[in-house]
């Protein structure tokens, strides 16, 4: 996606005017020079926009002729064209307009080119003049700021993200007006700024939800404490009704909290999309939940003009998929490589993109068509092969990618009807941030932040059994078939249950608790 923050100078050649924009363009998640030029010649009255426009770019025409005139200004009878460069790359999105207008009255001699050198320009027009907010305010402020420039003017409604940024001036306008006033120089605008620690530090851990709300189901809670714990992936299987969206919802809760730089980055992805909704930063970890009839493009991103997709929304946060084997198997499978290399790339004849994808799968399915497979109280009414069809959904590939495997039973009624109150998220994150702790002083000065990440021979040189747990470990590889993937897993999720319990070694114990994560695979395969 495209969008533009632009500033003007202005040239005259006899009859000829001509203003040149020079724009920051936001490809991906990072910005990209491009130059807009706004000529202004004698013949029939006329607005054309060249340069691989896409459809709101072209309609921007009527949108600025109709917000000039609606403000009081005037609009040139002439042949106008509106360049768009490097006329290779596509053009799309609203940004144009606020810029375009204002580059008209420059071309005409309305506004004076050395102020208009000084900042950036982007915002979306209506037809009376007001100016809407766009998407991408923060890496084009960004941009700005890179380019040495003195300051960006965009809507009032980005001015939160956009002043992120430090070291550049966030001009708020509302209509034409204010910014034609500005740049005259008749009308002062406080710039806007954000006091990054305060905010961050005041919503960093703000959750509306709690672990403390679930009732029952105490071995699934401890499962998630372990993926958190580590960063593992985590499958819940279980009946409906037996509150496996409800244990997904509050993951995030559990987290550790998100860093400064994490916040930033998680920002930029949901500026891009326009999802910021006046806020200055993205402060909790996300959680993504995409409907099963999803695309791989709405999944990864991608699109005629590449935009992010969930799981780069998902960024630093946590990515639910329900339901999983009904999402369309070609949409599970690209899931593969992004959660292997934390990134997404995607490629298209002019180049390509790369959207960030460091996220915690969280999934959850029943046991079967029905749901009841395994119920002791209600009768599963599915064949066998109808079972062995609906769990083959899930490909061995992306099963390797999941540590953990959970079996969710529905809840009982004493449990439902007990009315203490369970261990609260707080409490549970405090020992999550402790193990987190001890993993980074782990892999301290290298691209490792938690033991999901590790590979080959960073388990043989941390993940080393005693003398009972190896003992045990190859019982379980013999008595309950398990392959050697399954082994690696079991390894890394007992060292983060070692990490949680304090110790430096790994105990028969843990590994006993790290097995019992790993007993769907004989059903699965």
């Amino acid at each position: 996606m495209l969008l533009y923050a632009l500033h003007f100078k202005v040239a005259r050649t006899g009859g000829i005017m001509l203003a040149t924009v020079l724009s920051s363009a936001v490809h991906g998640i990072d910005a990209l020079l491009v130059e807009v030029e706004v000529d202004i010649a004698s013949g029939m009255p006329q607005m054309a926009v060249v340069g691989l426009p896409e459809g709101a770019v072209k309609e921007s025409k009527d949108r600025v002729r109709s917000a000039l005139k609606n403000s009081g200004y005037e609009f040139p009878a002439r042949r106008i064209t509106i360049n768009l460069a490097p006329a290779d790359i596509k053009k799309e999105g609203s940004a144009y307009d606020l810029p375009i207008g204002l580059g008209i009255l420059a071309a005409t001699g309305q506004l004076p080119p050395a102020r208009l050198r000084e900042y950036s320009i982007l915002g979306e027009l209506s037809l009376d003049g007001r100016v809407k907010p766009v998407r991408g305010a923060l890496p084009i402020a960004a941009s700005a700021s890179e380019k040495g420039l003195r300051g960006i003017l965009l809507p009032a409604e980005n001015a939160l993200e956009a002043a992120v940024v430090n070291g550049i001036d966030i001009i708020p306008v509302g209509t034409l007006a204010e910014a034609f006033e500005f740049l005259r120089d008749e009308r002062v605008i406080t710039p806007v700024t954000v006091d990054l620690n305060s905010v961050f530090a005041g919503h960093a851990d703000h959750y509306e939800l709690d672990f403390s709300e679930v009732k029952g189901q105490e071995h699934v809670k401890r499962a998630l404490e372990v993926a958190a714990g580590g960063g593992h992936n985590v499958i819940m299987v279980g009946p409906p009704g037996s509150g496996k969206t409800m244990l997904a919802k509050r993951l995030p809760t559990i987290l550790p909290p998100l860093t400064l730089p994490e916040a930033i980055e998680t920002t930029r992805v949901h500026s891009v999309m326009g999802l910021m909704d006046g806020r200055a930063l993205v402060t909790t970890r996300p959680f993504r939940a995409p409907h099963h009839t999803i695309s791989d493009a709405g999944l990864i991103g991608g699109g005629t003009i590449p935009k992010p997709g969930e799981v780069s929304l998902a960024h630093h946060g946590v990515l639910f998929l329900d339901e999983l084997p009904e999402f369309r198997k070609n949409v599970l499978e690209v899931l593969r490589q992004p959660l292997e290399e934390m990134r997404i790339t995607i490629s298209r004849a002019v180049g390509s993109i790369t959207y960030p994808a460091n996220v915690m799968l969280v999934a959850a399915m029943n046991p079967c068509p029905c749901g009841f497979h395994g119920d002791p109280t209600k009768e599963c009414t599915c064949a066998t092969l109808q079972v062995q069809r609906y769990r083959a959904r899930i490909s061995g590939p992306l099963l390797d990618r999941i540590d953990i495997q959970v079996e969710v039973p529905a809840v009982r009624y004493k449990e439902l009807a007990d009315q203490a109150p369970g261990e609260t998220s707080s409490a549970i994150r405090g020992r999550v941030d402790r193990a987190r702790d001890i993993q980074l002083a782990r892999f301290k000065g290298r691209k490792i932040f938690c033991n999901a990440q590790m590979n080959a021979r960073d388990m043989k040189r941390f993940c080393r059994p005693d003398a009972a747990a190896e003992k045990l470990l190859e019982t379980a590889m013999l008595k309950l078939g398990l392959s050697a993937r399954a082994y690696t897993r079991i390894l890394k999720v007992a060292r983060t249950i070692a990490d949680l319990d304090g110790q430096p070694d790994i105990s028969a114990a843990q590994v006993a608790e790290a097995i019992q994560y790993r007993s769907l695979d004989r059903s699965f395969h």
